[in-house]
């Protein structure tokens, strides 16, 4: 029960995040004697940057520092379920304290799942230096950042931690009073090394580990004893441990996709569940659904696409992690509806056309006649106007002459205009 009594405590990588520098382990290269942050921080003020780099290396602690050394304003949000109008209102309050001589630091996590409306509502403020935007992604920003953002700030690479980096911060962990010291934990040096070894360079990884196995251990004599075995156990049970690009990620959406397909809301719902406990992006598992509603669902049901591109602004609203309840709904909703294929189908058919036959000239009479010339030489000659003919339709050849008689759409006999 110990461990569900902790809902109000915070995870105990926020509880034992490093408040300056010196306590800040790895990426020496960017706050060392000679790195660049260093440097900036000690000299003068602080220009607008990207942190580029793997997950639990920290970025995000370092955003908290960069901010608390120059005892700027600091405001955090994700880009999971931030939109514009978040980032309008940060920048007029920021507008506000810069009167009063007080800077903003704003930090965008996964700055890379904004789209470019979103990038581009920062630039006026990056600009004028309103805001002093520190964005954080996993992503490479030479892709996913827009070129007139990424011209006004400063790459930093960030490098994965190694073994030895991990069981440094283990042990502040273990040593902390807001950590877990008040537990009296045990822990051979040979079961840190483990640990360091499977997080594979990701700090948030081992602190969780770690805490979720001394919570399910028991106190004997005042302690808890963490051994190789007692990781081993919590690697089993703990949802936290999830490889959002590994195999198991694949596995997993492969699985869920292929049950809604299926049609057994059971099997979905379960994928669901591993999937969401497991930390996974709601928005990645959204943009699956809204693809499946097309694609295996399409007009035996058009409502499964308004229900999936519902589900988006259900969870944007709402967040995580209430977002489940309308997951949760979306994925029952999917499975049980019926299914067809031919929008898939019919899309693929008339793409094949395409590439065989290349770009075939529109029909003169589909053309509109912008011009006299055009008119004169036929564009939209004996166009029929179907709302002018009963039940608004008309016999009348809207494809290329060559393609005249093809057909690719072909209703299932589950969708209702068949």
């Amino acid at each position: 029960m110990e461990l569900f009594n902790k809902k109000t405590e915070s995870p105990l990588a926020d509880r034992v995040r490093p408040q300056t520098l010196n306590n800040l382990v790895g990426q020496k290269h960017l706050v060392g004697k000679d790195g660049p942050i260093k440097k900036i921080i000690s000299k003068g003020e602080i220009q607008s940057m990207i942190f580029w780099g793997p997950s639990g290396t920290g970025k995000t602690t370092m955003a908290r520092i960069i901010a608390k050394t120059k005892n700027y304003r600091f405001v955090s949000f994700s880009a999971v379920l931030a939109g514009v109008n978040d980032i309008k209102r940060v920048a007029k309050e920021a507008e506000f304290y810069k009167t009063q001589n007080k800077r903003t630091v704003l930090f965008i996590d996964e700055i890379h799942r904004f789209n470019k409306a979103q990038q581009d509502a920062f630039l006026p403020w990056v600009e004028n230096g309103t805001i002093i935007l520190i964005g954080a992604t996993t992503e490479n920003p030479s892709f996913e950042i827009i070129s007139p953002l990424l011209s006004r700030t400063t790459v930093y690479i960030f490098k994965r931690l190694d073994e030895k980096e991990i069981i440094k911060i283990i042990d502040r962990a273990l040593k902390l009073e807001q950590g877990l010291l008040k537990y009296n934990p045990e822990i051979e040096k040979s079961t840190k090394e483990y640990l360091a070894k499977l997080a594979d360079g990701d700090a948030r990884i081992a602190l969780n580990i770690l805490e979720f196995a001394i919570l399910t251990t028991s106190s004997k004599n005042g302690k808890r004893k963490i051994s190789l075995d007692t990781i081993k156990n919590a690697i089993k049970e703990c949802p936290l441990i999830y490889d959002k690009k590994g195999e198991e990620h694949y596995n997993l959406i492969s699985a869920f996709i292929k049950s809604l397909r299926g049609s057994d809301p059971n099997a979905g719902l379960y994928y669901l569940a591993r999937m969401v406990e497991a930390g996974e992006d709601p928005l990645f598992i959204v943009r699956r659904m809204v693809i499946f509603a097309s694609e295996d669902i399409g007009n035996a049901d058009p409502q499964a696409l308004v229900v999936a591109t519902s589900c988006k602004s259900a969870i944007e609203l709402v967040g995580m992690p209430e977002g489940f309840l309308p997951l949760a709904q979306t994925v029952i909703y999917l499975a049980t509806a019926p299914k067809s294929n031919t929008s898939l189908v019919a899309y693929k058919n008339a793409l094949e056309d395409v590439k065989r036959y290349g770009s075939l000239p529109v029909p003169l009479h589909l053309r509109n006649p912008e011009t006299k010339l055009m008119r004169d030489i036929g564009y939209g000659k004996e166009y029929k106007y179907p709302h002018n003919h009963t039940g608004h339709w008309v016999k009348e050849i809207y494809l290329p002459e060559k393609l005249k008689g093809h057909k690719y759409y072909v209703p299932s006999d589950k969708e209702t205009n068949d």
